[in-house]
């Protein structure tokens, strides 16, 4: 069994990590401020360069939210100092997508252009290149923001099992079936 919560998050002196009394943890670091609201039940404490989160028993409630609490905490700590960044690329003759002004535009084989218009704390770049696949960059600093933002954009045309054209993450492997075959 992981015992996650129990270790300490550590952090360097470019964050500052402050708890409320409503047990609402705030970080705030050089690329921006998150705060995230913690089960009344867990204890946090910021010590001296780390945070360390505490249950007060062992029941099945308590152990789940005290790992899950411990890895918010050090999410939030990771996206305020690094960021989050996921990349999809586009895969498919025709399939193409640009920004125009805010809005990301996506030409996916649909009979009209699909725009989608990314949250503030999201940035979304587009890399295109002649002759290769789009490759679209979803940044920001809240790991579970940038996650929803990519899985819409790959939602809009998710790979198809025959050919693998559509929109996929840059790391995903997609198997291919085998077509049909003509018998004589």
């Amino acid at each position: 069994m992981a015992r996650i919560g129990s270790n300490p998050v550590p952090f360097d002196d470019q964050v500052t990590v402050s708890v409320a009394d409503d047990n609402t943890v705030s970080v705030e670091g050089p690329k921006g401020t998150l705060t995230e609201k913690i089960d009344p039940d867990l204890t946090v404490k910021v010590g001296d360069g780390e945070v360390v989160v505490d249950r007060p028993t062992d029941q099945k409630r308590h152990r789940s939210l005290h790992g899950l609490s411990r890895s918010l905490i050090k999410n939030m700590v990771k996206g305020v100092t690094e960021g989050y960044k996921k990349e999809l690329k586009i895969i498919g003759v025709g399939y193409r997508a640009q920004m125009s002004g805010d809005a990301l535009e996506l030409a996916l084989g649909y009979s009209h252009p699909i725009f989608f218009l990314p949250p503030e704390e999201v940035s979304i770049s587009v890399e295109s290149g002649r002759g290769q696949d789009d490759v679209i960059t979803v940044e920001g600093i809240d790991k579970e923001l940038v996650g929803q933002v990519a899985a819409k954009i790959r939602s809009f045309r998710p790979p198809e099992p025959y050919k693998g054209k559509g929109v996929r993450y840059v790391d995903e492997e997609i198997t291919l079936k085998a077509g049909k075959t003509a018998a004589r």
